[in-house]
């Protein structure tokens, strides 16, 4: 049964939090970008913020497709002033096709053209990542139930798992955004010519074009984004594991 609530509560995780994860990852993987805002509202301009797979590698390219596509494809000056009189219709010719059709086309396209390491690019990143997140995750967690637990109780009540699971959320997300921002990137990596050779060559090139603090963006909003996500996913998991305690006992 905790497999059961956990696999409920991770879901209603991603229904919360998928929309500013793929903000996140532009963000993180676009310079152009100059706050949250701007993205959230360029994105929406372009594409109304679609949802897509979780799987990593799939997810990654899904949300960066469009901007890698618009910049491959960008038109000449000549081209642009010439558009009008042979196609009527510019913003129609001009727009660029997507590449991946949806998460199952795009894990097949990235294992065709970059075989089966194209699919696990990230992957050592993504370890460093979740090791210590997770660690400080769980232990923060069980450490703020057992604060936030009422004298004479076993276990908080809804509130304090609400509290409990959005500040663990958000100190796992804080010790985990810096190898986020690097799994992302070398995830992206790969639509249009290759940039990164692997994990240190992409922390220093990072590093050395945009400085120490490119690091941590989206920082705040994976702070602002964990909260939410993770009070959804223990209070699921915990109402799961509450209701089959009391059908079966």
């Amino acid at each position: 049964m905790d497999f059961v609530a956990g696999a409920i509560g991770g879901v209603c995780g991603v229904a919360v939090g998928y929309p500013l994860d793929t903000v996140k990852v532009r963000i993180q993987t676009e310079a152009k970008y100059t706050s949250i805002w701007h993205c959230i509202r360029d994105t929406y301009c372009q594409e109304r913020v679609f949802l897509t797979s979780p799987t990593e590698v799939a997810k990654v390219r899904l949300q960066t497709q469009a901007q890698a596509q618009t910049q491959q494809r960008r038109p000449s000056a000549s081209w642009t002033s010439v558009a009008p009189a042979l196609c009527p219709a510019t913003n129609a010719c001009l727009e660029p096709r997507p590449k991946y059709h949806g998460p199952l086309n795009c894990l097949v396209t990235v294992a065709r053209e970059e075989g089966l390491r194209g699919l696990y690019k990230g992957s050592s990143a993504l370890l460093l990542r979740d090791g210590h997140s997770f660690a400080t995750y769980f232990l923060s967690y069980a450490m703020l139930c057992e604060w936030l637990t009422p004298a004479g109780h076993s276990q908080p009540d809804v509130l304090g798992v609400l509290v409990a699971g959005g500040c663990a959320g958000v100190l796992a997300w804080a010790v985990a955004t810096p190898m986020d921002v690097i799994k992302s990137r070398l995830q992206a990596d790969g639509q249009g010519q290759q940039r990164y050779r692997g994990l240190l060559h992409c922390v220093v090139t990072s590093v050395r074009e945009e400085g120490p603090r490119v690091l941590f963006k989206g920082l705040t909003l994976n702070c602002c984004r964990a909260f939410p996500v993770n009070m959804v996913v223990f209070v699921a998991y915990e109402a799961v594991l509450r209701l089959t305690r009391r059908l079966f006992t």
